[in-house]
């Protein structure tokens, strides 16, 4: 049987790994580091900022007119952009569509996205500074006493329960399938926070707790592993993350449902990315 100092290593080995995976991937070609732009499509066609062509949308396609000399190619195909062509997507899609610039012409990325169902534009540039400064995403050291064991109370079926996002032009819908439960030092009342859910059965908790805006960025969120069929859970706040519109201006990420919140400081997790 391991001692609690050997489970308390393992368990920081595990949290260590974790974020050099979540460091990586941040750091990846046309990721949420490399944002530098978003715009939305208007009815005529129009220049837009820091992309080549006239972008135009009649509200449920998206057009885009380029001559050959723009030098955009399709980032699908790699076949050149010379004319007009067009995309349609639902709400909450995205297409990386087109590229350009640099050596190889692909230093660029344009991504077309329906939000709130309107169509705009962001654009993804590998040679931004928030991607070629990044080292490490700040945080707080491991600590033990934030992996908390907890419950999860399934509802019978999933609500949708309407939010803000990053972006003040755009609502978002939050899926609640049920509500994580626990206790933290401090707190004389159960903390109930609603979960959305990820593959395999895990569940997403988005919340807000007294560090943000201070240490930490205005909202952050954990992953939670599938509850065992008894309903508990172990919730490990030293892997909160931020969402990608603590990096970039540009997202249009979701705000937690109103009350999620814990009435602490939640010292764990990410911190600012400017601190």
């Amino acid at each position: 049987m391991s001692s609690p100092t050997t489970a308390t290593d393992a368990q920081r080995a595990r949290w260590e790994r974790f974020r050099s995976g979540r460091n990586a991937a941040l750091a990846a070609d046309y990721g949420w580091l490399t944002l530098t732009s978003f715009q939305w499509l208007q009815p005529e066609p129009s220049d837009l900022e820091l992309v080549p062509g006239l972008w135009s949308t009649d509200g449920t396609t998206a057009f885009l007119t380029a001559s050959a000399a723009d030098g955009l190619s399709f980032v699908e195909s790699g076949e050149p952009v010379d004319g007009t062509v067009s995309a349609v997507l639902q709400d909450e899609e995205s297409l990386m569509w087109v590229q350009f610039g640099g050596e190889d012409g692909r230093q660029v990325v344009v991504e077309l996205a329906m939000r709130a169902d309107k169509y705009a534009i962001r654009t993804r540039d590998n040679s931004s500074p928030v991607l070629t400064e990044f080292k490490a995403v700040p945080t707080y050291d491991y600590n033990p006493a934030w992996v908390i064991d907890g419950r999860f109370e399934a509802y019978p079926e999933p609500v949708d329960v309407p939010i803000g996002t990053a972006n003040p032009l755009v609502d978002g819908v939050h899926r609640s399938v049920g509500e994580v439960v626990f206790r933290v030092p401090g707190v004389p009342h159960e903390i109930r926070l609603h979960a959305e859910e990820e593959k395999l059965g895990a569940l997403n908790v988005t919340f807000h707790d007294e560090t943000n805006g201070d240490s930490t960025d205005e909202w952050r969120k954990v992953f939670i592993p599938r509850p065992r069929p008894d309903g508990s859970v172990v919730i490990d706040f030293n892997r909160t993350i931020n969402y990608p519109s603590a990096f970039s201006p540009y997202g249009t990420c979701p705000m937690p449902v109103r009350g999620n919140s814990i009435d602490v400081r939640v010292e764990a997790g990410e911190k600012l990315p400017q601190d």
